[in-house]
């Protein structure tokens, strides 16, 4: 006889939560450990930072994954505004889901009450970065509608650049 599979809950994050917060940490930490999110460990000021970061910023939000009481999944999402349209637009920073629990739909899941959100806020568009070589994620962003970002095809698409600044 199998165990029946645990049930799916995304929820929005709340940050004053101490099992939401735990989650969040603990499912960065895995993000940024995986090969997409760099290798490396979260540093103690990044964990201890993290919660209270969110929290603090109005126009920051973060959606959770638990398949029953385990955190599978995150989505940490910021407004930001679109000049061109007058309007606000949410970014998506990161999209994780825990190893072993990946091609269930999760991220789907997520997405689209990142979608609701973002939608009740009045946003014009949603945007997000991924990896050239990152096919699964760049096929589930298709089909959920996203595309690459160009004003002129004759200019190229768009291309997300960094500028590290020292503490």
């Amino acid at each position: 006889m199998s165990t029946p599979p645990a049930v799916l809950r995304v929820l929005r994050a709340d940050y004053a939560d101490k099992a939401h917060a735990r989650a969040l940490v603990d499912l960065l930490d895995a993000y940024a450990l995986d090969p997409t999110g760099g290798g490396a460990p979260l540093g103690a000021h990044a964990r201890a930072n993290l919660v209270p970061g969110l929290a603090a910023r109005p126009h920051a939000f973060s959606v959770l994954a638990f398949e029953g009481d385990e955190p599978a999944g995150l989505v940490n999402c910021f407004e930001g505004f679109s000049t061109f349209a007058g309007r606000p637009l949410v970014n998506i920073h990161d999209v994780f889901v825990a190893a072993g629990r990946r091609g269930r739909g999760i991220a789907e899941a997520m997405l689209a009450l990142v979608e609701h959100i973002a939608r009740e806020r009045g946003a014009c568009k949603l945007t997000l970065e991924v990896l050239s070589g990152n096919a699964g994620a760049k096929r589930l962003y298709a089909r959920l509608g996203f595309g690459a970002y160009a004003l002129d095809p004759a200019l190229g698409d768009a291309r997300f650049w960094q500028k590290p600044l020292s503490p």
